[in-house]
């Protein structure tokens, strides 16, 4: 049968030679991901699980972990002889007696008695995207989803009305039995999955027509939902209990908003701060002036900037940029002023120009003056 198998570490998604560490990690992992418990009614993940539980039970063993990495499977396979034998693996649990001592182990509890247990809704992730003024402004939006929830026909019995549901005589409910095995260590006690319920533990005679006996349904459903001011891009809303309905009793899972949101064409967003380019003229930078600024809301504001301001200086208007999302602080709106260098001009303006730059000698042009010293003489 070895012939039929997958490679232990493939099955665990490892490479040849990973530590003990990675291999309880990933073992870990594939035990969540395909557990029965987490995949009612679904074959496929009960046979990854059960894969899993036969590679763990080999690589977490030393000397079988290096049986197979010299033999491969003829190492570890108690009919190959000369290699000695650790019974079967179609039960087992990754060298735990019983299913249990794996939650008992990774989880924090006793699996034998989670089947029938309260079970978590899952949790569900939409997104939505926002123009820069709704995740200023707030706003409400309407959120579509697919949720899972019991079926409205039978209550999630998924039995059809006026029919009753049964528990199953041959695991008395709890959707798993105890089989034991002998093997060359001695008779070992495992627990496996119900054949005679599959393990739900009971047995519906007539089944809901609504959910086909599933006792769930997938409905769509709409939300509206209401936007803080101030959220941000990548930001999550969380609305708990809007995911899918448990199982079991168990609580409903939360829906996640993840937000995403567009960029605007003026400003930009650092935090609660916002920033823009204002452009002035050449006249306003050289004699100072009244200058309009844009505020988030689409009015303006009246600013005085000095004469002689230079192109890429910032001004910032305390508490005119956005509020922060958790509280009613605002941030700081912080404009760059750009100063428009005029074109086209006239020959008469150039005529103007050309005098006011011989008027101004070197004095009003320190800068340059300075910059040109300093090259020229840098290496002298």
């Amino acid at each position: 049968m070895a012939e039929n198998k997958r490679d232990y570490y493939e099955v665990l998604g490892l490479q040849k030679g990973a530590s003990d560490d990675e291999i309880k990690k990933a073992y870990r992992h594939m035990a969540k991901k395909y557990h029965p418990d987490m995949n009612p009614n679904n074959p496929e993940a009960e046979v990854k699980f059960k894969e899993a539980n036969e590679a763990y039970a080999v690589l977490s063993d030393p000397e079988k972990k290096a049986r197979y990495d010299q033999y491969g499977f003829a190492g570890v396979d108690p009919n190959a002889g000369g290699f000695g034998g650790f019974g079967d693996f179609g039960g087992g649990f990754g060298g735990f007696e019983d299913i249990s001592d794996i939650f008992s182990s990774f989880f924090g509890g006793g699996g034998s008695s989670r089947r029938n247990g309260p079970v978590r809704g899952e949790d569900i992730g939409v997104r939505i995207s926002l123009s820069f003024e709704e995740a200023v402004f707030g706003c409400k939006k309407e959120v579509a989803y697919n949720r899972i929830q019991k079926c409205s026909d039978c209550g999630g019995t998924g039995a059809e009305k006026g029919s009753s549901v049964e528990t199953c005589s041959v695991c008395g409910g709890t959707g798993q039995v105890r089989v034991q095995q002998r093997t060359p260590l001695g008779m070992m006690q495992t627990t496996r999955t119900c054949d005679s319920c599959g393990g739900s533990g009971k047995h519906i005679k007539n089944p809901c027509s609504g959910c086909k006996g599933k006792g769930y349904v997938k409905i769509s459903k709409k939300l509206d939902v209401t936007i803080p001011a101030g959220i941000d891009d990548g930001q999550r809303i969380i609305l708990r209990g809007e995911g899918n309905e448990g199982r079991n009793g168990g609580s409903a899972g939360d829906l996640a908003i993840a937000v995403s949101v567009r960029r605007h064409s003026l400003f930009e967003r650092d935090g609660d701060n916002v920033y823009c380019e204002v452009p002035i003229t050449f006249v306003e930078a050289s004699l100072g002036a009244e200058i309009d600024v844009p505020m988030l809301d689409g009015s303006s504001q009246k600013y005085e900037i000095p004469e002689g301001t230079q192109t890429g200086t910032s001004f910032t208007l305390k508490g005119k940029g956005i509020q922060n999302v958790n509280s009613r602080r605002k941030g700081d709106l912080i404009f760059t002023v750009v100063v428009e260098v005029p074109k086209n001009l006239s020959r008469e303006q150039k005529d103007i120009l050309r005098s006011f730059e011989k008027s101004c000698g070197n004095t009003n042009n320190v800068k340059k003056d300075s910059f040109f010293k300093n090259w020229f003489n840098k290496d002298k």
